[in-house]
């Protein structure tokens, strides 16, 4: 009877356990679905690798939602619509852009959604009918895995290119080449010491040519005061020059002042005389 009491009460355990698991999902599941979501849509043209329902949808970096549903274009194969369900109180701008990101090398893809300019208007929150579009644009990895192809044939053609500059014909250009090297640099070697000597010659000809430059400007200098000297002894020749001349035509006015007074007084006494002369007889002696 002990043991029989011992497995029912087992097993009461195991079922409220059960029982209590099952009401605790219940509730999570139930409170999930009450959440509310706004949803909107996103056309990605080519693989979109890494992506699922529920992966991660960031805004600016900041977990938002998730991917609700992917589906194919109908209209287009290569496309596939991303159903995003995104927080009701995200604003979501009209010029926002959604891409495809990836968190490294290892890591693994989210759809990421640039914020937009805030003077742009704000797309409308649906949570049912049809969706609004966020425009999208080919992120990073998908570009690179677009040129890869391209890389490669480049990576190609220069490895091609390689090959026949080091093919077998031209290594022996290259090496009588080296071998050209070598022996000019031995030949510089070899006269190194004439080189310094040409070098100290050339420093020993421009310090001389220093000095005689110097030596010219000591002598343009002097040049420059004699030419001074000149000038200043040739003003002072001018100004006694000048006062000779003056001191003369002055004399020489005083005179013909004088002389004219002198006609001056004598017209005023006798004015015929300057007309007929003088005819007064003096007197002669019996």
């Amino acid at each position: 009877m002990e043991t029989k009491a011992n497995y029912v009460a087992i097993g009461a355990f195991v079922v409220a356990t059960t029982l209590g698991m099952l009401i605790a999902l219940l509730w999570l599941a139930g409170a999930q679905y009450r959440e509310e979501y706004s949803y909107y849509k996103t056309y990605f043209s080519g693989a979109v690798t890494g992506l699922g329902n529920g992966t991660t949808v960031r805004y600016n970096g900041i977990d938002v939602g998730h991917v609700s549903k992917l589906n194919f274009d109908p209209d287009d194969p290569k496309t596939v619509i991303v159903t995003l369900q995104v927080s009701p109180s995200l604003p979501i701008h009209s010029d926002s852009v959604a891409s495809i990101a990836s968190e490294g090398l290892t890591g693994g893809s989210y759809v990421e959604i640039d914020g937009g300019s805030k003077s742009s208007p704000i797309l409308p929150s649906v949570r049912s009918g049809e969706y609004p579009v966020i425009h999208s644009k080919v992120s990073t990895w998908q570009e690179i895995e677009q040129s890869a192809p391209q890389l490669i044939g480049k990576l190609n053609h220069i490895a091609d290119s390689l090959n026949e500059i080091l093919g077998p014909k031209n290594q022996t250009a290259i090496a009588e080449l080296l071998d050209h090297l070598r022996n000019t640099t031995g030949d510089v070697d070899r006269h190194q010491g004439d080189l310094d000597k040409t070098l100290d010659n050339i420093a020993s000809a421009s310090h001389s040519l220093d000095t005689d430059l110097a030596d010219v400007h000591h002598l343009l200098a002097g040049a420059d005061k004699t030419v001074q000297n000149l000038n200043v002894l040739s003003n002072d020749i001018d100004t006694q020059v000048n006062s000779a001349q003056l001191a003369q035509l002055s004399s020489d006015t005083h005179a013909l002042e004088q002389s004219l007074t002198d006609l001056s007084n004598e017209i005023g006494r006798e004015p015929t005389s300057i007309i007929f002369g003088d005819r007064r007889k003096g007197y002669t002696p019996p």
